[in-house]
């Protein structure tokens, strides 16, 4: 039997951003390609470029699965908003990308899972905001993009929703790493799960039980913690069910 085939957008490098190498490159953090492998899945690495809607749904048309992964902030000017200091490493062209994407992964009903950044890009993708910078104000998030930056916090999950289903826990310790949560929510997503300051830690997609998305990083502690690998095996699952 075939492993689902599952796109994951990879973060764009400068040259020289990669040791001894002198061009431009795209990179995924192996860890969420370990837990998908884990899971039963194989991925697809894709580019971010240009792409129209009428391509992302092309594109997507080829595989069984989107996954979303963490990385650099999304341009506030999509939201609606100036950037504030402490954005960073904004690189367009990969937010129109996954928006794009995400926006044709909800009209072919295919299995999307949405991680950290992922997660913020569903909710600007259906109309909704960010808030820009919560360190200071909620701290115990950790910080994004800095060696040993993660921190542990708990997360509770609401009983009756389907992410409580899939990790089998109502409460759980889960990595973070960020500086960004959702702002407003966009219309037709429902939070199904918060950190003990309140803040969204995951949104259900009204009509659309196929996807996940969460803000800690699941991956991270998947090797040891069998509810947060259950998140990637449901996934890979649902993303085998789907396929064609």
């Amino acid at each position: 039997m075939l492993k689902p085939l599952i796109a994951t957008s990879a973060y764009l490098l400068p040259a020289g951003r990669v040791g001894k190498w002198i061009d431009p490159a795209v990179a995924i953090p192996t860890v969420y390609l370990d837990a998908l492998g884990r899971a039963g899945g194989q991925e697809a690495i894709l580019r971010p470029t240009e792409i129209t809607p009428v391509e992302a749904a092309d594109l997507l048309g080829h595989f069984d699965g989107l996954l979303l992964i963490g990385g650099p902030d999304v341009d506030p000017s999509i939201y609606g908003q100036g950037a504030v200091e402490t954005v960073y490493g904004v690189v367009r062209v990969r937010d129109d990308f996954e928006i794009a994407l995400v926006r044709a992964a909800l009209d072919l009903s295919l299995p999307l899972l949405a991680i950290c950044r992922g997660h913020q890009v569903l909710n600007v993708a259906l109309g909704g905001d960010l808030d820009q910078h919560i360190s200071d104000r909620f701290p115990g998030h950790g910080r994004p993009g800095v060696e040993n930056g993660a921190e542990l916090h708990e997360i509770i999950v609401e009983p009756a929703s389907r992410l409580a289903e899939i990790m089998g826990v109502r409460r759980s310790v889960c990595s973070h790493h960020h500086h960004q949560v959702i702002g407003r929510l966009a219309e037709g997503l429902r939070v199904v799960a918060r950190a003990p300051d309140g803040l969204i830690e995951a949104v259900d997609v009204d009509d659309h039980p196929e996807v996940t998305s969460v803000q800690w990083h699941p991956e991270d502690t998947a090797p040891d913690d069998p509810a947060q690998q259950r998140i990637f095996d449901a996934f890979v699952t649902l993303s085998r069910e789907s396929s064609p």
